[in-house]
């Protein structure tokens, strides 16, 4: 049973019917089904603050007639409804904003209607993507994409911008010392490619002299142009570390903890930390270059100097690394940002890292929201597709989809 506004009432909503295209009705047979298809959203570049207001039509190819739709539209965080109006009912899922409206309409085969989709910009707006339209019958759409329930992707007119974070620290020759590198979204756009698996990364250059023995579980090798070995393997000379849902919020930092073997004859020695992405493709998103490396450096005594004393480092030297939780700690939905960083201390076989949201607290585990690629039956957004990042196979790294142009473009 369809709920039935007033026709006042609909031509104020977010998702409304906005009458009936005229269109000569095609002869109905005795036995039939309708099937509704949805056109197109045209593509934009929307400001934060600005407003998308497009009309998508919704048009009969069946031999049956629709006796009303149900029409849904679903955005990711940084997209919101300019307004809920009666006759629609919203609702917020993992950061997944959701519309669902009846529309009272007939439409016979052949016959078409108009409704727009309204939506705008948040200020953390940047990589969007946006899913809009209805099932063949008129019924509530399922989860997948066809002609008649579609996604369109969209990149906002802001920035995100990437930071490095390296760490100071001493250490004995001959002995092991954890170091931190820490990989921090400044904002204000949050970060999730919608498009391709180029996701935002931390390179980690293992400092020499050293050798990676406990390296996280988000981090693999990293070989001429992008991962090259499954993550967690250790003893190589240089990692790339990345948020497993391929999300980075405004305001989120994520640490990721090595233990490093120093050589008995290592001196004085440092590796470069750079925020990028997975294949080290200059996100174009980030226009501040300016903070994009940082160092990890290790002090480490010559024979004229005394060294560290057994109690300095005894705790694998936490090193925060600068793990500064920045941002404005804004949740749009008011969910925690998480994130998948790595988990806690380090040890002699794996280290992990941590993950600070925005809001300063110090969390563990993954996020999965804000991304639409597909979604589960009962309207939890999924990973699919390009946007799924990367699935370890057989102790191997494969990535879905690899697209080397420039990262942050959708």
């Amino acid at each position: 049973m369809h709920l039935r506004p007033s026709a006042a009432v609909l031509a104020a909503a977010v998702i409304a019917f906005a009458g009936p295209v005229v269109a000569a009705p095609l002869a109905q047979a005795e036995e039939g089904a309708p099937e509704l298809v949805v056109s197109a959203l045209p593509t934009a570049t929307p400001k934060p603050g600005e407003v998308y207001d497009k009309s998508v039509t919704l048009t009969n190819k069946g031999t049956a007639a629709v006796d009303g739709v149900t029409f849904r539209v679903r955005l990711t965080r940084g997209l919101d409804f300019p307004e809920q109006v009666k006759g629609c009912t919203y609702s917020t899922k993992d950061q997944v904003r959701q519309a669902l409206c009846e529309l009272d309409t007939v439409i016979e085969p052949g016959a078409s209607v108009t409704t727009p989709v309204r939506f705008k910009a948040l200020d953390n707006a940047l990589m969007e993507a946006v899913e809009y339209g209805t099932s063949a019958t008129g019924e509530a759409p399922g989860e997948g994409y066809d002609d008649s329930y579609r996604r369109l992707t969209l990149t906002a007119d802001n920035t995100a911008d990437l930071v490095a974070v390296g760490e100071d620290t001493e250490a004995l020759p001959g002995g092991e010392q954890s170091v931190t590198a820490t990989l921090r979204n400044d904002g204000p756009g949050w970060v999730r490619n919608q498009e391709s698996d180029d996701l935002p990364g931390l390179l980690v250059q293992i400092p020499p002299g050293t050798v990676a023995v406990g390296v996280p579980k988000d981090c693999a090798p990293f070989g001429i142009d992008g991962p090259s070995g499954p993550q967690g393997t250790t003893g190589k000379p240089k990692y790339v570390c990345w948020p497993q849902d391929g999300t980075l919020d405004a305001g989120q930092s994520l640490a990721y903890t090595f233990m490093l073997k120093i050589e008995k004859s290592a001196q004085d020695t440092e590796g470069e930390v750079k925020a990028s992405s997975v294949y080290d493709i200059a996100p174009e998103y980030d226009k501040n270059h300016a903070n994009n490396t940082a160092l990890i450096s290790i002090d480490l005594p010559s024979d004229n100097e005394p060294g560290p004393s057994p109690s300095d480092g005894a705790d694998g030297g936490s090193g925060n690394g600068g793990n500064g939780s920045g941002g404005n700690g804004n949740d749009p939905e008011g969910q925690a940002a998480g994130g998948t960083g790595a988990t806690a201390s380090p040890s002699a076989s794996a280290s992990t890292g941590t993950t600070t949201g925005g809001s300063g607290g110090t969390t563990s585990g993954s996020t999965t929201g804000g991304n639409l690629a597909s979604t589960g039956s009962d309207g939890t957004p999924l990973l699919a597709g390009a946007a799924a990042a990367a699935a370890v196979i057989g102790g191997g790294l494969v990535f879905v989809v690899r697209r080397r142009g420039a990262a942050g473009s959708a």
